[in-house]
C-alpha cells in the first residue's frame, strides 16, 4: 500500500489508519511542493472505492476484523473502479484547486519522446504523459462549471486536448521526429488550455459547486473531493468549505492539500486530520524522477536535482531565463529614473547605482542589450521573449525574480557606496514590492501583460523620482 510513495513516512500511518478502519472523512495532506501529496491523494481515492478492497471486508467505517491484510486488491487492482480511478474518468472522483500542470506535462511529453526514440518503458512514459494531460482536464469537469460563461469560451481547447490524450498511444509506432513534434504541440494546447481556465485561487462557485455534488449519491461505494493548495481558496470559498468540513456527507471522503499549512483557517484545521509530507533528501527525489520520467540517475550528488527543479527545465521559460529579463527591466527603470533626476553622479542615490551596476551586466550577458529609454521598446522585448507571458504563473515568477534581483543589488554594492551609517531607504524597497504586488492583482484580473508591465515601469519611475526628489 503506498509503496510508490518514496521516502514520506506520513503513508505508513495513513496506511495503517486505512487497515484499522481510523481513517476520518477530512483529511490534510500537508508538506513541500512535489512531496507525493497529489498521488498519495490520488492513490487513497482509488482504495475507498476499490471493489477488491469491499469484497475484502473494507466499508466507510474500515476493515470488518482487526489486522486484516488488504494485499489481494493492491495497486495493480484491475477491478472497474480502480481502472476509472487510474485514468481519472470516476464518476466518484472530484479534483479541483491549482497546480503547477505545464511543468508536470512538458516532463512527461519529454520523457515520452525519448521513450519513443529509444525504443524502451513506452508504456509507462505513456501512462505518465496522459495522466499529467488529465490531471490539467479533470479541473474542467462540467460540475465545476456549470452556467459558468467562461467554461464555453474553454470548450474548443478542451476538447483540442482531449482528442490529443486519444492520439497518444498511436505515437509509439510513429517514428521519433514525428512523435516529438506532436508532444510539442500537445504541450502547447495544455499550456493555452491552464493559463485561460486555470486560476491562482480558488473560486467560491466551485467549492459551492464541489458541495452539491458532494451530497448526490455516489454511483459506487464512495466518493472522493480532492481539494489540491486549499491553501490559496477565496474567503467566501473557505466558509463554504468549512460547512462541508462540520457536517460531510456519510459517503464523502475529503481531501485537502497544502504548502502552507499555516495560511489555512484555523477553524478548518480543526476538522481536519492532518499528514505531514517531509522534503526528501535529493537522492530520494533523484529516484522518483528516474521511476516516473526515465531520466538517469546525476553523476554525483552535487548535480541532482529536487523534483520541482528538474520539472522547471522542461518549460518554455525557465527561471534561468527570466533572470535577465528582470535584469533588464530593472537597469532601464533605473537608467531613466536616473535621467529624471537630473544630478551630478557624485549626488545620485546609491540604491539606484547600484541597480543599474549589479542588473545591466547580467542583461547584456544574456544578449539582451544596454539598458533603454525607451519603455516601449523595452516591453516588445520582454513580451517576445516570454510568449506574452501566455503560460499561467509566468508573470508571477518574473515579478518574484525582479523583487530578488532588486535586493541582491543593495547587498552586492561595496561598503563604501551605501550612503554611509544612513544605509538604503526602506520606501525604495517598498515602492518595488508595491508596483509589484499591483502588477500582480492586474495580470491575475486579465489586463494584458504589456499594459501592466507600462504601469509598473511608469509608477516605479515616477515613485522614486518622487522620493528623491527635493
Amino acid at each position: 500500500m503506498f509503496d510508490h510513495i518514496l521516502g514520506q513516512p506520513a503513508t505508513a500511518q495513513l496506511a495503517a489508519d486505512f487497515e484499522q478502519g481510523k481513517l476520518p472523512p477530512s483529511i490534510l495532506f500537508a508538506g513541500p511542493a512535489s512531496s507525493g501529496k497529489g498521488t498519495t491523494a490520488l492513490e487513497l481515492a482509488r482504495m475507498v472505492s476499490c471493489a477488491g478492497y469491499l469484497s475484502a471486508g473494507y466499508s466507510s467505517a474500515g476493515y470488518s476484523s482487526a489486522g486484516h491484510s488488504c494485499g489481494g486488491a493492491g495497486a495493480d487492482c484491475d477491478c472497474p473502479s480502480c481502472v476509472r480511478h487510474r485514468l481519472l474518468s470516476h464518476p466518484d472522483l472530484l479534483c479541483l484547486g491549482p497546480r503547477d500542470f505545464s511543468a508536470e506535462i512538458a516532463g512527461a511529453a519529454d520523457a515520452f519522446a525519448r521513450a519513443v526514440e529509444g525504443g524502451h518503458d513506452v508504456n509507462a512514459r505513456e501512462r505518465t504523459f496522459v495522466l499529467s494531460l488529465k490531471k490539467l482536464l479533470a479541473r474542467f469537469a462540467v460540475v465545476l462549471w456549470e452556467d459558468d460563461p467562461k467554461f464555453g469560451k474553454l470548450t474548443n481547447l478542451i476538447l483540442a486536448l482531449e482528442e490529443d490524450v486519444e492520439e497518444i498511444s498511436a505515437l509509439k509506432k510513429s517514428g521519433a521526429e514525428t512523435a516529438r513534434k506532436r508532444c510539442a504541440a500537445i504541450l502547447k494546447d495544455a499550456v493555452k488550455l491552464e493559463a485561460e481556465g486555470i486560476a491562482d485561487t480558488i473560486p467560491i462557485n466551485q467549492i459551492r459547486r464541489a458541495a452539491a455534488w458532494a451530497h448526490l449519491a455516489p454511483s459506487g461505494e464512495r466518493k472522493t473531493a480532492l481539494i489540491e493548495n486549499a491553501d490559496r481558496m477565496q474567503e467566501g470559498a473557505r466558509n463554504s468549505l468549512l460547512k462541508i468540513l462540520e457536517e460531510p456527507p456519510a459517503a464523502l471522503s475529503i481531501i485537502l492539500t497544502t504548502c502552507h499549512e499555516q495560511a489555512l483557517l484555523p477553524t478548518i484545521l480543526s476538522r481536519v486530520r492532518p499528514y505531514r509530507f517531509v522534503q526528501r533528501p535529493l537522492e530520494t527525489e533523484a529516484e522518483v524522477i528516474r521511476r516516473v520520467f526515465g531520466a538517469r540517475e546525476p553523476e554525483s550528488a552535487k548535480n541532482a536535482l529536487s523534483i520541482a527543479a528538474y520539472l522547471k527545465t522542461f518549460l518554455p521559460v525557465t527561471d534561468d531565463a527570466l533572470r535577465p529579463l528582470a535584469a533588464y527591466l530593472a537597469a532601464s527603470v533605473a537608467m531613466t529614473t536616473i535621467l529624471r533626476l537630473r544630478r551630478p553622479a557624485s549626488a545620485l542615490p546609491w540604491e539606484l547605482t547600484a541597480l543599474g551596476k549589479y542588473a545591466a551586466p547580467i542583461a547584456e550577458a544574456a544578449g539582451l542589450g544596454r539598458p533603454v529609454k525607451n519603455m516601449q521598446v523595452l516591453i516588445e522585448k520582454l513580451l517576445a521573449s516570454t510568449g506574452n507571458f501566455e503560460m499561467r504563473g509566468l508573470f508571477s515568477r518574473f515579478l518574484q525574480t525582479l523583487l530578488a534581483l532588486v535586493g541582491e543589488s543593495l547587498a552586492a554594492a561595496p561598503v563604501d557606496a551605501r550612503g554611509g551609517a544612513a544605509g538604503f531607504s526602506p520606501a525604495y524597497l517598498d515602492i518595488w514590492r508595491n508596483c509589484a504586488a499591483e502588477a500582480g492583482v492586474s495580470v491575475y484580473y486579465n489586463q494584458k501583460p504589456a499594459a501592466t508591465l507600462n504601469r509598473l515601469t511608469t509608477e516605479a519611475r515616477r515613485a522614486m523620482a518622487a522620493l528623491w526628489r527635493v
